[in-house]
Formats: C-alpha cells, structure tokens, sequence
C-alpha cells in the first residue's frame, strides 16, 4: 500500500439496505476492529488489510452494527453540561480542556489544546465559553466559505450564525446563515454544510440540478450527509 495513503477515511456501506457511513483508521495494528460510539462507525484496520476484506468483516457483522447504531441514535438528547473547570469537549474534532480562572476582566484565550475562560460577575463561564465557540465558529466558516466559494464562480456570501435547534444552515438573497453548533462537528462534515448552502445560490431547491452542484463542490456529500444525521443529536448542550 502507498505511503501516501491517508491513515483516516470516510466510506460507506450497505447493510441490509441501509447505507451507513463508516471512518477507517489504518494503522501498524495487525487485525480489524469495529467499534461504535457517538461519532458512528469506526473501523481499525492494517496498514495493508484489503478494503474487501474490511468490508466482509462489517458485513459479517452487519446486524451487529445495526443495531449497535440504533441504540446511539435513539438515546435521549444529552443532558445539559456543568460548565467546570477541566471540562473536556470535542471541537473540530479534537479533543479541547476547559480552564476557568474566575478573575479580571470577562474574556477567553485559545492554547492549543486548551481553552482558558475568565469570567466574571457580569458575564458567567457558560455564557463566555458560548461567546468563544462562536468565535472560531465564524473563524472556520469564513475560511471554508471562502475556500469553496470560488468554485461556484462567486464571491463568499455574507454569513450570519445561528443556533436553530433543527436546521444546520440556509441560504438567502441576504447571505448564508450556518449552525454555530457545527463547530462540535468535524471540519468534514462542517465543509459539506457549507458546500450545501451555497449550492442554493444556484439553486433555491432540493432538485436534481441543485444536488449536481452539491456533488460538483464536495463528491463526498453523501457520507457526510449520514454522519451528520447520526451525529447531529448528540452535540453538548449548556
């Protein structure tokens, strides 16, 4: 196998005539894993393993998968969170510990790994810890806004965050509104939701022609699309 190959994929597969999106990691173990969490299905494979083979292997157990996968997606919605010192959450898909230093002036800091929080009497750690996700929020979906734009032949369209409880974004003569939210997402799936709203700048539908957009911009739409269902109710909640 090429040295090239990346050591994490997204791919899908069908069981029982369900599609189910699935993330490989190849790595110098020497046998193939399944595993299930919040994220969905996660294969570990050799650096060599066949993908025909790792595809048997779900297939074996591909009752197994499925109704693992049910009871993930059937869960209640996820408690709210106590906004503490030594949170951990998942932001881009990286692991981030929060700090809290309850002194000086309200504001945040982003360390790497970390994020530092101070509030105050004025402004509370959940409040402040909201206000610095929507930061780099708008941060990445600038970025990646102006990254596809282009492609479209069209400057990057005015964006506004929202926080709608059932839409990730949408699309107006106004400009491109996108689910602060999905910076608990992977930058993948984030980049398709981008890509689907400005799909609608050529076509305010659901058609044919506006999907070949969607496919023109990111060919991967539809395992990011059952990825972001299977995830999308078990983000946190403060």
């Amino acid at each position: 196998m090429s040295s090239t190959t990346p050591p994490e994929a997204s791919h899908s597969i069908v069981l029982a005539g369900q599609r189910v999106a699935y993330c490989l990691r190849r790595s110098q173990r020497r046998t193939i894993g399944l595993a299930i969490d919040h994220r969905g299905l996660r294969i570990g494979a050799p650096l060599r393993a066949r993908q025909a083979d790792i595809e048997a292997l779900i297939r074996q157990h591909g009752q197994w998968v499925l109704d693992k996968l049910a009871v993930w997606q059937t869960r209640a919605a996820p408690e709210k969170l106590a906004i503490r010192d030594g949170l951990q959450l998942t932001v881009l898909d990286q692991p981030l510990t929060i700090t809290i230093t309850p002194i000086g002036r309200p504001r945040w800091q982003w360390l790497g790994d970390k994020l530092h929080l101070w509030p105050s009497p004025t402004i509370e750690a959940a409040a402040l810890l909201e206000k610095a996700l929507r930061d780099k929020a708008r941060q990445v979906f600038t970025e990646r806004l102006a990254h596809y734009a282009p492609a479209l032949g069209v400057a990057p369209p005015p964006l506004r965050l929202s926080a709608a409880r059932t839409r990730w974004g949408s699309c107006s003569r106004h400009g491109i509104s996108l689910n602060w939210r999905l910076v608990f997402m992977p930058l993948a799936i984030i980049d398709y939701v981008v890509c689907h709203e400005l799909a609608h700048l050529r076509e305010m539908n659901h058609s044919p022609r506006f999907w070949s957009v969607v496919e023109q911009l990111y060919p991967d739409w539809r395992t990011r699309r059952l990825e972001l269902r299977q995830l999308g109710r078990l983000l946190p909640q403060f």
